[in-house]
């Protein structure tokens, strides 16, 4: 079991109720957060699972130059504070360079570091001493086991609150990524709760000239082996109007989906726990 970890009004890990982390890819307008948060949190109040609102800010690491990045740090933390206090709901969102840490430590109740950033080591250092608990997505291009060093170089810290870790799926030739579920096993023993982000992980990265495509008909059924696996909860990125949104929509989850979607996921998770898997 992994250990557990404070964010916010929840926990995660430890034993604590499934965990979603969800909401918007980046943040387009207060009425979309509004919109998203509400239905969210009717489903996670529904289902009693813990939920952690999640929109970046800015998405520093889109493909091409004229993709939309969001509203920037001030007045998307200004936003997401918004929704914290109107939804009472933590929220989570990306931090890309140390001199956004302090900043978004003031609002965000989890920072997150970006799949391209977890071997950043200043990034991962600056995150952990901020007092926060730090979720950090393994890189496409890394083994799972890569994570026990990011996992390190946290624990290391003063003031560090603890650290949930996420899969994302790993590089799979060009434009393409591919799951192996053996990584949330292996990740776990690094004693920290463990997310699958089953919507990055049908994305197909700038397979579209210039932006990301994906395929979220396959999200339910990742999803599905991740709960079987064991994992703590769920990423989901998921918007009222997918084929609408300002980025990532070909694998963001319609939004009045997600409850049934996480109602599966529950009860496949309660079905597997208990199994001797004859390893751990």
């Amino acid at each position: 079991m992994s250990d557990a970890i404070k964010i916010g009004n929840i926990a995660a890990g430890g034993g604590s109720p499934f965990l979603l982390i969800a909401g918007p890819c980046v943040i387009e307008s207060l009425d979309n957060l509004r919109e998203t948060a509400s239905v969210l949190k009717e489903a996670a109040e529904r289902l009693k699972v813990g939920l952690v609102f999640k929109s970046s800010f800015d998405k520093a690491n889109r493909s091409s130059l004229s993709s939309y990045r969001g509203p920037g740090v001030k007045k998307g933390l200004e936003m997401l504070g918004k929704i914290k206090d109107e939804f009472g709901v933590p929220v989570i969102s990306d931090v890309h360079e140390t001199n956004q840490v302090d900043q978004a430590a003031e609002v965000l109740d989890f920072l997150q570091i970006p799949a391209f950033l977890a071997r950043q080591t200043d990034l991962l250092v600056k995150a952990a001493r901020s007092g926060k608990p730090v979720n950090v997505k393994k890189g496409q291009f890394m083994a799972p086991q890569d994570m026990f060093f990011a996992v390190e170089k946290m624990k290391a810290q003063p003031n560090f609150a603890g650290a949930a870790l996420t899969e994302r799926g790993s590089t799979f030739g060009y434009n393409n990524l591919v799951v192996d579920m053996r990584s949330l096993v292996i990740m776990r023993r690094t004693g920290c709760p463990i997310i699958f982000d089953a919507t990055h992980s049908v994305q197909l990265p700038a397979a579209q000239g210039g932006k990301s495509g994906g395929d979220r008909g396959f999200v339910p059924y990742l999803a599905r082996a991740a709960a079987a696996a064991g994992v703590d909860g769920v990423f989901l990125e998921t918007h009222p109007d997918p084929d609408s949104a300002l980025c990532d929509g070909p694998n963001q989850w319609p939004l009045l989906k997600t409850e049934p979607l996480l109602k599966n996921l529950l009860e496949i998770r309660e079905a597997a726990e208990g199994y001797d898997d004859g390893n751990e």
